[in-house]
């Protein structure tokens, strides 16, 4: 088991900015990926950014040149700074760790969610 638990979340106004943070614990030795994902009232979860072990990330496109996801090994954290924010960044971000089964099946870890409202 993984546990996660985001914190950082709160009100900021367009065009400041946030950093998430995500603390892991449990099985970690097991996790291949993490990463963020939002939720915004009314629409689908989404997939903000992504890290591998190997460091590699991904963006979603909307997020591209304004957030930076990264991670502290040795802190079992997994952070997200926020840029440039924008009112449609408001949602609920939720960390995810992600474990590759023998099955090849995709295990998912979630956090509780922290929500990041911009206001105009």
């Amino acid at each position: 088991q993984v546990q996660l638990v985001e914190s950082g979340g709160g009100l900021v106004q367009a065009g400041g900015s946030l950093r998430l943070s995500c603390a892991a614990s449990g099985s970690i030795f097991s996790i291949n990926r993490m990463g963020w994902y939002r939720q915004a009232p009314g629409k689908q979860r989404e997939l903000v950014a992504s890290i591998a072990n190997s460091y590699s990330t991904n963006y979603a496109d909307s997020v591209k040149g304004r957030f930076t996801i990264s991670r502290d090994n040795a802190k079992n954290t997994l952070y997200l700074q926020m840029n440039s924010l924008k009112p449609e960044d408001t949602a609920v971000y939720y960390c995810n760790a992600r474990r590759l089964q023998s099955d090849y099946a995709w295990l998912d870890y979630w956090g509780q969610g922290t929500q990041v409202t911009v206001s105009s």
